[in-house]
């Protein structure tokens, strides 16, 4: 029977722990904050051998990608880590981890992006690389943080899939706040991960493949973007399934969204990440007053879910999206976008506000969220929504 351990540890080090435990044979990684812990206690562990993983310390981000990326090619199980700039200069080399099919594995710490330098938590660096290819799960605790990286081994590795997935926690929040998990015992993530059998190695002779080769006019270029795109839409069902057997495995509840007080909600909240929470807080106490409040939150928000979201909302009166990132000259987040898109088809149109939030970590208060909560109630009870997007607290 599986056993789990209770402990009190920081995002960061659950996160290693996931890696240590899910047994990479490669993880070439480079140190920045707020990830930088995630790769010292992971380095500690190869260190003290417990785990037989490669470890390279490579000079940059760009070569802890170019190196997962020859790795991954050659038929290695790779994993690794980053966040906000970190993430950025890597940004080419998503796109060929994507392209080539190679199931790598990246926590990253979502941090703000400078100008001006800044290294607390926003969503910036992730919103940056929705387009890439991968696959992203957001994660709103230590123990989701946990559990997320260690489905998206199955996930990135499973043969409809083959694709790179990023395991998202937010800076400082998540990454470095003490939280209380339950940890897995080895054996039973040894066995769920189970073992990396390469379909396209490098390295495998008997069966000679290529890996980023050239296909320019007439190519077929086109087709492997159409494979992609149609790999990720497989992926819906993969991260579904993955889910529900770790669940079972935990004991811990999966879904791509995951609501509270949707089921007869007026109002409501969709949210990513840390954020989460507070929300919850508020909307409980709103309920406690009458008021039918209601969280979405978005665990995985690539492939996004927007089935499920129109599900979760078709029912509500309005609707208040939390970006913690900008879309700069779109007409409003990145979130906000695609959530609004979402709803498009409902029979009823579903009014719904952006609010830009907690930029380069502001506090994000609950007297913010309350503010929130009831200007969506005016807008219920017949207000105009306002115009445009608004920026939630700034001075």
């Amino acid at each position: 029977m599986p056993t789990q351990k209770t402990v009190a540890v920081t995002g960061n080090v659950l996160v290693a722990e996931a890696f240590r435990q899910c047994a990479p044979d490669v993880v070439p990684a480079y140190p920045i904050t707020p990830q930088t812990t995630i790769v010292e206690e992971f380095a500690k562990f190869v260190a003290n051998g417990r785990v037989h993983t490669e470890y390279v310390t490579v000079e940059s981000e760009h070569s802890a990608m170019s190196a997962s990326v020859g790795a991954s090619a050659a038929g290695a199980r790779v994993m690794t880590a980053t966040s906000s700039q970190g993430l950025a200069l890597m940004w080419e080399e998503l796109h060929i981890a994507a392209g080539m099919r190679l199931p790598i594995v990246m926590a990253n710490a979502n941090r703000a992006l400078s100008a001006p330098i800044n290294i607390h938590c926003d969503h910036s660096d992730i919103m940056g690389a929705r387009d890439t290819g991968w696959l992203i799960l957001f994660a709103e605790t230590a123990q989701e943080a946990y559990d997320n990286t260690i489905m998206a081994v199955r996930i990135a590795e499973h043969h409809d899939v083959m694709l790179p997935v990023m395991s998202t926690l937010d800076g400082f929040i998540t990454t470095h706040s003490i939280d209380r998990a339950e940890m897995m015992d080895d054996e039973t993530v040894a066995a769920f991960v189970g073992s990396y059998v390469p379909e396209n190695a490098l390295l495998d002779t008997d069966h000679p493949v290529g890996h980023g080769n050239f296909a320019g006019l007439g190519g077929p270029y086109f087709e492997f973007k159409h494979s992609q795109r149609l790999a990720m839409e497989r992926s819906r069902g993969v991260v579904k399934s993955v889910g529900a057997q770790w669940s079972k495995i935990c004991g811990r509840p999966f879904g791509v969204v995951e609501g509270f007080g949707m089921e007869d909600a007026e109002v409501a909240i969709v949210v990513l990440g840390s954020t989460a929470g507070n929300a919850r807080h508020v909307a409980r106490g709103l309920r406690e007053s009458g008021v039918k409040a209601g969280v979405l939150k978005i665990r995985c928000f690539r492939p996004f879910p927007y089935a499920e979201i129109a599900e979760a909302l078709k029912g509500v009166k309005a609707v208040a999206v939390m970006d913690r990132s900008e879309s700069f000259g779109a007409e409003g987040g990145p979130v906000f976008l695609e959530v609004r898109s979402a709803l498009y088809d409902l029979e009823k149109r579903v009014p719904v506000v952006d609010y830009i939030y907690g930029l380069g970590g502001a506090d994000v208060k609950t007297e913010l969220i309350e503010r929130v909560f009831t200007d969506l109630g005016e807008i219920a009870n017949g207000a105009a929504a306002p115009a445009g997007l608004v920026y939630l607290g700034a001075r």
